[in-house]
């Protein structure tokens, strides 16, 4: 069913906020801005079609399900969506499960898929939200320096873009928000000799496949294996969505469906249920996933603020990316949110260093749980013999079980705003 065109309406020359990029970041945003009276415009480089379809993450922590039901964009998630008690950790043929709920007081997650989650919030924006602008492909910001210095000042922070339909435009702003990902612009706005870069590359990627074939399992499945990591994850009762560990570089087309199965199979297995194989189905789509940690210092300069995959990057095995743009947003939300109440830049001053304590222990739990589960080419039996220890701790000790359960199912965010109205 094609997806309806929205109502034109005109761009604005100028707003409080400007957004770019219409992913998880800026969406949610836009919507917690709205909802406090803060107007803001988002403009989004892609149609609408191809952001409501690319495949990203499908687990959402405990404090990103109850910001998006108190956003009001929770309906449908807590409708089809899949909660989570649990994971279960499999390894040298040995399965453990760990009970989040038992170990968090009652903390859980949320299996929903990302794409699920844009959709209903493109819906909610375009019903009854900000501006909301497809096919706006911004080619450069200027003046995000303070403007109250007035020794730099040149004007207001202004985004210059070109919108397929209407051409090219400006939109001044008071502040502006990157949230347009790795390879957006506004990150590059931020001074080459200011910017402080931390990465690492991992020597593996991710073979990801979804398949039409219901998930004969119950809970995410992680499994470190002789012949590589493997995930037994799920988008819905229907659909599976699995990924397997492969060399950098692996080409798709290298692994038809019948590989895919068996080298699932393989890794997955469990001398606790011999028999135990997963239910096969047709593979609607594969791809490789690169490995990497990422992080840029720091997430302000002057009027610009950076959340989501602009400022840092997180190998998926935490499940952490999707989340940790959300934490961004509330944090940045409450922060403009106060500047708008009271006067006060308290919050936006310390928006960086609040974020980045948060990223920073995400992208240790994250690099963590990496090292963990997947076998590197230059291990030697030794650090195999490592892992394999640290699995079992995990398994016998409350306390380590505990360390895991608390990361995977979120550190807390921030308290909520005393300035919302």
């Amino acid at each position: 069913m094609p997806i309806p065109a929205p109502i034109p309406v005109p761009v604005p020359v100028h707003t409080t906020v400007g957004i770019i990029g219409a992913g998880p970041a800026g969406l949610l945003l836009a919507r917690l801005l709205h909802d406090a009276g803060i107007d803001c415009v988002v403009l989004e480089s892609r149609d609408r079609a191809y952001i409501e379809q690319r495949q990203r993450a499908g687990i959402l922590e405990q404090s990103t399900v109850d910001v998006l039901r108190s956003a009001g964009a929770g309906e449908r998630m807590d409708r089809e969506g899949l909660p989570h008690d649990g994971i279960e950790l499999r390894y040298d043929r040995r399965s453990h499960r760990i009970d989040f709920p038992s170990l968090t007081g009652g903390r859980r997650v949320m299996v929903y898929a990302q794409t699920e989650m844009v959709k209903d919030l493109v819906a909610q924006q375009l019903a009854d939200g900000a501006p909301l602008f497809f096919d706006a492909e911004v080619a450069g910001i200027e003046g995000v320096h303070d403007v109250n210095d007035t020794a730099t000042a040149t004007g207001a922070p202004t985004i210059h873009f070109h919108h397929r339909d209407r051409g090219p435009a400006t939109l001044t702003c008071d502040y502006i928000v990157g949230c347009d990902g790795f390879h957006g612009v506004a990150r590059n706005a931020v001074p080459a000799g200011l910017r402080r870069t931390y990465e690492r590359t991992y020597p593996y990627s991710w073979l990801g496949v979804l398949a039409q074939a219901p998930p004969a399992y119950d809970e995410l499945i992680y499994a470190h294996s002789s012949r590589g990591f493997a995930l037994a994850s799920m988008r819905s009762p229907t659909v599976s969505r699995l990924y397997l560990q492969v060399p950098g570089g692996t080409d798709p087309a290298e692994w038809p469906d019948a590989r895919i199965w068996d080298e699932l199979d393989a890794r997955l297995a469990t001398d606790a249920d011999p028999g135990w194989k997963l239910e096969r189905g047709p593979v609607v789509a594969k791809s490789v996933l690169p490995m990497r940690s990422w992080v840029v210092e720091p997430m302000r300069y002057g009027r610009l603020l950076l959340a989501g995959d602009a400022a840092h990057i997180v190998p998926p095995t935490g499940a952490k990316g999707l989340n940790l743009a959300v934490a961004d947003v509330v944090v940045l939300a409450r922060a403009l949110v106060q500047r708008h109440v009271t006067g006060s830049t308290e919050l936006l001053d310390a928006y960086s260093e609040t974020c980045l304590r948060r990223v920073w222990r995400a992208e240790h739990f994250s690099y963590a749980m990496t090292e963990l589960l997947h076998t590197d080419p230059a291990h030697s039996a030794f650090e195999t013999k490592l892992q394999l220890s640290q699995l079992d701790r995990i398994a016998h000790s409350r306390h380590a079980a505990a360390e895991l359960a608390e990361n995977y199912t979120g550190l807390p965010i921030a308290p909520p705003s005393p300035y919302a109205s």
